[in-house]
């Protein structure tokens, strides 16, 4: 029997993280969530723009996100920011504490989405760019632009 194609359907998107930041290594997490804020994900609703990650008793947690309340949990809702438990292999959070003690290196979320049923953060180990990186990505970019744009226009 055929497996049927993975959906992936994106909530949030930090689009910032990839310009203030030079991203070192992704890594694909799941998260721990209760019933209420995955009805309130099912809305497209949710914001990781203040979000980190930080490892702490060997496990990677997720702080700053923010999920809305579902109205409809009345008394059992969630509080709309708290720390949630990501999952990852025991090696990379190994790999990604050391390297995240270093001067300069954070954790943060590029993505949450859901793939299939299941939420999935796309977490990043990060360093902060200079303005002269943020230019150079800039021009590099242009460049790219520019490019396709004579590139196209010869056809």
């Amino acid at each position: 029997m055929a497996r049927q194609p993975e959906t992936v359907r994106s909530i949030a998107q930090n689009r910032k993280a990839r310009h203030e930041f030079e991203i070192l290594e992704e890594l694909e997490c799941g998260m721990v969530l209760k019933g209420s804020e995955v009805k309130s994900l099912r809305g497209g609703r949710a914001s990781i723009q203040e979000a980190y990650g930080m490892v702490k008793g060997g496990e990677l947690f997720l702080l700053g996100m923010h999920i809305p309340e579902y109205p409809q949990a009345g008394p059992m809702n969630h509080p709309p920011v708290r720390e949630r438990k990501l999952l990852a292999g025991r090696r990379d959070l190994d790999r990604w504490s050391k390297a995240a003690r270093e001067k300069g290196v954070t954790i943060v979320p590029l993505e949450v989405a859901f793939r299939g049923h299941l939420v999935k953060v796309a977490m990043a180990l990060v360093r902060g760019k200079k303005l002269h990186d943020k230019r150079e990505t800039e021009k590099r970019r242009d460049a790219e632009r520019d490019m396709r744009q004579a590139f196209g226009r010869r056809r």
